[in-house]
């Protein structure tokens, strides 16, 4: 507030010295439209007098303290304004001088420097000065050789000053109350958005993950702590430098990134980082930069690899047990029957079910351990360029000729043309296999499998659809497990071997259900 009182009074002695030089100077230099002065002498003294009082003004505005201080200072200048105003108009010819002008420029100023009231407050002071002063002229007691006006004149003269004065009293007031409101109001905010800008940069300074942001030249700008202890690197070495020399994996990259993974050197040691980088906006919503923030990955990995492989022996674990127990029905059957035909006291024809039930188990040991060894030891992949849409019609040829034969199951492929990607032939049949082979047996009675496929950017997707029992909710992140079925016959290990074959391709297998008795729709989604 000092501060700001303190600009305002020295602009109004500044404002004093300009118009002295300006307007009294030149009337009495080169009598500039006006007559030659009654008093030559005591003019020049009151233009000296001016000066000095300037100076003496400048001075005393050093040594003053305090709102108060400098309030009552402004007063002083001001009246003593008023006081100059109306000795330099007696000294001039009184209701004939030109400088009865000069009276609204000390209320103007005392509503910039001061505030309404003193407005109101000069204005009255100069009514009075410049009343009497006309008053005594009229008199004769002062300023003789005006008695040609008549008392009309000089009421109207007096009137009319005393109008204007409160007029412009007025209007500098109410523009003077809302120039120190807006000032105010100004000030406040920028004390506000101050203390936001320190509070957010408090924030990022306290953030334990890094953050730097760039220019639109993509050269950093701030560096916070955080990023410093990360990267080891003070906020001096990477001031002005490029994001991708202080982050070399972000070369190659593309702005703005939702997530993005790399590595670089610390202490000559290589860790890993996480980083989303996006575009920093200002106010309006215009970018002026980058904005990163990252965290160091080193624990995170360590903590990833550690949960991997508590997971893989509890897999290992729950794999065991689901090998054990669905080997020991066909080898509890298989014992039996093995059995009573070494007991000899069947007859032959029970003898001969026997057998066939000894070679039925067999067989389903064979075709377990064989779907184990698909899933847990897969052929190497051949990736070659192969029609999807051909592969697809033969699958549902297959399925068409010997699934259905006992079922009334329609089965609709909607596969025009053909569709090239890159994969294994074999091993992507065999996924499509299983999951025909699932979708069938999932339909009880009449029933409907849609095979189509849609292309989405660089990826496709092979939509199998059914109109069997569904899948519940219970089941749902359960039903890529090994050895997890409903049915009643199966291993269990035909959608975890296709899930396995569409992850070493680079996709995934999306499962969509309402609940059971509603179908199921399985997506095959495949880079292209």
């Amino acid at each position: 507030m000092n501060q700001d009182i303190a600009k305002r009074v020295s602009a109004l002695i500044f404002i004093r010295a300009l118009v002295v030089t300006l307007l009294l100077g030149s009337f009495f230099i080169f009598r500039i439209g006006y007559g030659r002065p009654s008093y030559p002498a005591v003019f020049s003294s009151f233009i000296i007098l001016l000066y000095i009082l300037t100076i003496c003004y400048a001075l005393v505005l050093r040594l003053i303290r305090g709102p108060s201080a400098f309030t009552l200072f402004a007063y002083v200048q001001v009246v003593t304004d008023v006081i100059a105003e109306s000795f330099l108009i007696y000294i001039t010819g009184g209701i004939g001088s030109m400088f009865s002008f000069m009276f609204p420029l000390s209320i103007i100023s005392a509503g910039i420097v001061l505030d309404r009231r003193a407005c109101y407050i000069i204005a009255t002071l100069s009514s009075l000065s410049y009343g009497i002063l006309l008053d005594l002229q009229y008199y004769g007691v002062i300023i003789p050789g005006a008695g040609f006006l008549s008392a009309n004149d000089y009421f109207y003269n007096i009137f009319a000053h005393f109008v204007a004065f409160y007029l412009v009293a007025f209007l500098s007031g109410y523009l003077s109350n809302k120039l120190h409101k807006a000032a105010q109001s100004l000030q406040e905010r920028d004390t506000v958005l101050s203390d936001l800008k320190a509070f957010s940069r408090y924030i990022i300074e306290s953030m334990p993950s890094g953050v730097f942001t760039t220019d639109l030249n993509r050269r950093i700008v701030t560096f916070n702590s955080s990023a410093q202890e990360i990267t080891q690197l003070p906020l001096s070495r990477v001031t002005g430098k490029l994001h991708d020399e202080v982050f070399p994996f972000l070369r190659d990259s593309k702005e703005p990134l939702d997530r993005i993974e790399g590595e670089m050197q610390r202490n000559g040691e290589t860790f890993s980082i996480g980083m989303r980088l996006s575009t920093l906006k200002d106010g309006a919503g215009k970018p002026i930069g980058l904005i990163g923030v990252f965290q160091d990955l080193t624990e995170l990995k360590a903590m990833e690899a550690e949960v991997k492989r508590k997971e893989k022996w509890a897999f290992i674990g729950e794999l065991s047990a689901s090998i054990a127990h669905e080997l020991r029905n066909p080898l509890a059957s298989l014992k039996a029957s093995v059995e009573m035909l070494s007991e000899k006291k069947v007859s032959g024809e029970h003898a001969d079910r026997l057998m066939k039930i000894a070679l039925s188990e067999m067989d389903r040991l064979n075709g377990i351990i064989t779907d184990f060894l698909l899933y847990a030891r897969p052929k190497k992949l051949e990736m070659e360029p192969f029609d999807l849409h051909g592969s697809l019609r033969d699958v549902v040829t297959l399925l068409q000729g010997a699934e259905t034969q006992d079922k009334n199951v329609t089965i609709t492929a909607k596969l025009e043309g053909s569709l090239l990607i890159t994969g294994d032939a074999r091993q992507m049949q065999q996924v499509f296999w299983n999951l025909g082979i699932n979708a069938v047996d999932a339909i009880s009675g009449d029933g409907n499998v849609d095979i189509y496929t849609v292309r989405k950017n660089n990826r496709v997707e092979i939509v199998f659809r059914d109109t069997g029992s569904g899948i519940n909710a219970t089941d749902m992140d359960k039903i890529f497990y090994p050895f997890f079925t409903t049915k009643e016959k199966g291993t269990g290990l035909g959608l975890s071997i296709a899930h396995k074959i569409t992850e070493e391709h680079g996709g995934n297998i999306m499962v969509e259900s309402k609940g059971s008795g509603t179908g199921a729709t399985f997506r095959v989604i495949l880079p292209t």
